[in-house]
């Protein structure tokens, strides 16, 4: 009788064993903004070009072992914006274009998959690479019938009860009842720890209850929309690397009173690079792989109770890779050392520096250095002859501006980088978002489910599925 209550006793705990075996107690839900099927193949081939090759040459993400193709349209678009798929990804229902965490409606609420997981005791953690009030992290947390609300999406960062949040800066932090308090303010009050980049989120880490990591004050007075574009990157400027990094750190902290965690992790800028169809983008997929591979170290210290996802809300750009040649140079983009958002700025600069001595002489040094032009890419006199027109256009104040989603550019930074691009034999269809496809990879617990042609509203459910809060 003994042996035999000890044999069930046993089975027992071997079922709830293999049963919390398949369990992602661990949880990452890596988001590309703009990133489609080509902006990935784009990169692995750009890698393997600059080495001599033709082929690619394998980052992390893509290589994980499950793969899905993702459908991306919106309740009432066939292309989705970034609230749309924002809100499909978090919350597994599809929207109106510019509404976060509300039905096409525009005021029903709907919870995200951050809210099943607090709900279930995990810790939960939102970042991003542009502001944390921005359309995509804002999808976990806000309600609101338009993404442009940012005062009250900030509002309702403050008042959530999620525990670490991230990105550049809030886009608007006053608030409009002017004897009231910022969002900074009232944050604080709510409890949160603002740390000020990486150093000082080391600093105030072990005391923070709940923190918020923004980048320093000084880069916000430059740009506070979004920390710098990998590209451009300085040495104390923060990293989505560093994001996710101090992400882990604290929501790893929490585990005395936590069950596990969920982290949402968006390389906003990949999309903001394709907006402005320029090959920035690539730095961009490179350095959201190396934030996936941070929390790849992670997985490989707890592989069974893990699970990674990495997908996108939409294509932008409807990106090319050919022009009728049969042929791809994408190693011209391993001579760009600046976006074509800083060369604007910088050509500006130098116009200002040089005044009435602003010569071609200036813009063709800077563009030979900065994106390797007459020495490493060939170019034929009648692209040369196009520059210095652009430049003269610009010199004498007759140059046009052209304006998309995130910058204007001036004729002069247009026409380099379309002759950058006319030398990589890369084309774009659009400015703004497509209905391509896009790729979704997963690894760890649960990763099987991510398979085959799946809607974007199902990611998010598997997710959950695969952790146990639904």
């Amino acid at each position: 009788m003994k042996r035999g209550f000890v044999s069930i006793a046993l089975l027992l705990m071997l079922a709830i064993a293999a049963a919390a075996q398949g369990k992602a107690k661990y949880v990452f839900y890596f988001i590309g903004d703009g990133m489609g099927v080509n902006q990935v193949n784009a990169a692995e081939t750009y890698l393997a070009a600059i080495e001599g090759r033709i082929g690619i040459k394998e980052m992390c993400f893509p290589s994980f072992p499950y793969v899905a193709l993702v459908n991306t349209q919106s309740a009432v678009n066939g292309v989705t914006d970034s609230a749309a798929g924002g809100t499909a990804l978090a919350t597994g229902h599809k929207t109106k274009n510019g509404a976060l965490g509300v039905l096409k409606d525009l005021t029903t609420p709907v919870t995200s998959i951050a809210d099943w997981a607090r709900e279930a005791g995990a810790a939960v953690g939102i970042t991003t690479s542009v502001s944390v009030d921005h359309a995509t992290p804002a999808a976990f947390y806000a309600h609101v019938g338009s993404r442009g609300e940012a005062y009250s999406i900030g509002r309702q960062l403050v008042e959530s009860d999620n525990d670490f949040y991230a990105g550049s800066d809030f886009l608007n932090p006053d608030n409009p009842d002017q004897s009231g308090k910022d969002l900074y303010s009232q944050a604080k009050d709510r409890g949160f720890t603002i740390a000020r980049g990486y150093k000082d989120y080391r600093k105030k880490a072990g005391n923070a209850v709940r923190m918020i990591l923004l980048q320093s004050e000084e880069a916000s007075k430059k740009d506070r929309h979004s920390i710098p574009y990998a590209i451009d990157r300085g040495k104390n400027d923060l990293s989505l690397s560093d994001i996710t990094r101090a992400a882990i750190n604290f929501l790893t902290r929490k585990q005395n009173e936590k069950n596990g965690f969920f982290l949402m992790v968006e390389g906003g800028k990949i999309d903001w690079a394709c907006h402005a169809n320029d090959l920035a983008f690539i730095p961009e997929v490179i350095d959201m792989d190396n934030a996936v591979k941070v929390a790849y170290e992670f997985y490989q210290q707890h592989p069974d109770e893990t699970l990674i996802v990495v997908t996108a809300d939409h294509e932008t750009g409807g990106l090319v890779l050919g022009r009728n040649k049969y042929q791809l140079h994408l190693d011209v983009a391993g001579y760009q050392r600046v976006s074509t958002d800083k060369l604007g700025k910088d050509l500006h600069l130098m116009h200002e520096k040089y005044g009435d001595k602003y010569s071609w002489d200036v813009v063709e040094n800077y563009l030979a250095d900065n994106f390797g032009f007459w020495n490493q890419v060939k170019l034929s006199d009648a692209q040369t002859e196009r520059l210095k027109n652009a430049f003269e256009k610009i010199r004498n104040g007759k140059g046009e501006t052209t304006k998309t989603l995130y910058q204007m550019d001036d004729e002069l930074a247009v026409t380099v980088k379309d002759i950058q691009q006319e030398c990589a034999l890369v084309s774009w269809a659009v400015t703004g978002h497509s209905n391509g496809y896009v790729p979704c990879f997963a690894i760890g617990a649960g990763a099987e489910m991510f398979q085959g042609r799946i809607d974007n509203t199902e990611i998010c459910k598997r997710i959950a599925k695969s952790a146990g809060w639904q």
